[in-house]
């Protein structure tokens, strides 16, 4: 019985090693040769520029540029569940950069993710999503990328532990969740919500925050755009699954990708300020348009009616009843440290202010975002002109934040109660 036991786990590793190798080898890329820098006059300042906006839709700033470093020189670490893993160089510089790399290595890199000397590259860099953008973009990107002031910046060592430090195990990785392909239009669709599919699920990867992922660290490619925690703060769903008080109409969309701020649903702050104005803010008008009519598309907007007026009315009235009598902490907070600026008397929501009834992040599935802004507030680089919110991290305790919370979204909203509030101010002010 022994033998036939030890013969048959041989047989099973033999097996899950073979099929480890026959993968490897089927992914295995070959190192492609390094150029000379190619002069930045090679390149026309049209398609530079083009590469340039291109950049932004992509955001690439926000995670190739380490704080206070110079912009795409690398080294920001990206936090993920297994490690923290730090990202290159995208400057032209040819020993730390992608000076040395021709055209091809970079598509490559962008459409496979495997970079120039063959290695796989970790998922936490998009290529799952950049293998839609088009070879004219790519060119364009290309030369926007090779025509930056060189710098030699060295990224730090990723810190992810053993085996998953081991690149040939992207292979299985790839087998697994990537499935290489191109940008197919919809004929059934016009062009601007094909133009914002392309967009949204190429370059911009929307979907990348998005959209939930297993413990693999994949996208749930059943659950797309149905929200997701991240970085310690909560990407929403953009389908017909959020929760907004007032559905996202197409145009409510468009002001908040153009300005970072809806008077119905609030303002961008976080991580999605960065995108909005960092990112997207070059981008012509045209594309923000698409974007909006795409997302307006995926959260089914048209098949649901709701009476605005109704609904803005019932808000404004529910955030008007503070009450004291029960000697609530939390309401007792908001009349201190929120009711100054957050209760519309006029009864007019507007985005400078916003009406917390009808403020996303109150009605959210998951705390974090009304917890950041709590704690650190609104700067006067995020949002919109005119916005701006002080931060209450100094002085307010964890417990003070998690009554304001519990009270906020309890008294604004007909969503369910957050739980374990106070250990989440905790981690979301430890950074953890």
């Amino acid at each position: 019985m022994f033998k036939k036991i030890f013969t048959g786990l041989l047989l099973s590793l033999a097996l899950l090693i073979g099929a480890a190798l026959a993968t490897y080898l089927y992914y295995w890329r070959p190192a492609l040769a390094p150029i000379e820098p190619p002069a930045a006059t090679a390149f026309s300042p049209q398609v530079v520029e083009q590469g340039r906006i291109l950049a932004g839709m992509g955001n690439c700033a926000a995670c190739h540029t380490a704080q206070g470093g110079a912009d795409y020189a690398g080294g920001h670490g990206l936090a993920t569940p297994f490690g923290t893993i730090y990202a290159t160089n995208l400057t032209p510089d040819t020993q730390t950069g992608i000076g040395r790399w021709s055209l091809a290595a970079f598509q490559r890199a962008m459409r496979e993710g495997v970079g120039r000397d063959g290695a796989h590259l970790y998922p936490v860099f998009p290529y799952t999503h950049f293998n839609l953008v088009s070879d004219a973009d790519l060119t364009a990107l290309y030369a926007y990328f090779m025509t930056r002031p060189p710098v030699y910046a060295a990224s730090p060592a990723n810190s992810l532990p053993f085996p998953l430090n081991l690149r040939p195990l992207q292979a299985g990785w790839k087998l697994l969740f990537f499935k290489p392909s191109s940008y197919q239009a919809d004929p059934a669709q016009g062009p601007d919500w094909n133009r914002g599919r392309y967009l949204a699920e190429g370059l911009a990867h929307c979907a990348a925050c998005h959209t939930p992922r297993n413990a693999l660290g994949a996208e749930l490619a059943a659950s797309p755009y149905l929200g997701a925690a991240i970085d310690h703060w909560y990407a929403p769903a953009l389908t017909s699954a959020n929760t907004a008080p007032l559905p996202w109409t197409q145009d409510e969309l468009y002001a908040f990708l153009r300005t970072g701020a809806t008077t119905l649903h609030g303002v961008a702050a976080g991580p999605m300020s960065a995108v909005v104005h960092e990112g997207m803010g070059a981008s012509p008008d045209s594309d923000i348009r698409a974007l909006s009519v795409y997302f307006a598309g995926v959260a089914g907007i048209g098949q649901r009616q709701v009476d605005t007026d109704t609904v803005v009315q019932a808000g404004i009235t529910r955030s008007q009843r503070v009450s004291l009598v029960d000697n609530d902490r939390g309401a007792s907070l908001y009349v201190a440290a929120c009711a100054a600026c957050h209760s519309n008397s006029d009864g007019r929501p507007v985005a400078l202010r916003p009406e917390l009834s009808l403020n996303s992040a109150v009605s959210a599935p998951d705390p974090a975002n009304l917890i950041q802004v709590i704690l650190h507030g609104i700067s006067k680089d995020e949002a919109m002109p005119g916005v701006l919110m002080p931060g209450f991290a100094a002085s307010l305790t964890d417990n003070d934040v998690a009554q304001l919370a519990a009270y906020l979204r309890r008294s604004r909203s007909h969503q369910p109660a957050w739980t374990n509030l106070e250990a989440a101010v905790a981690q979301t002010r430890a950074g953890k």
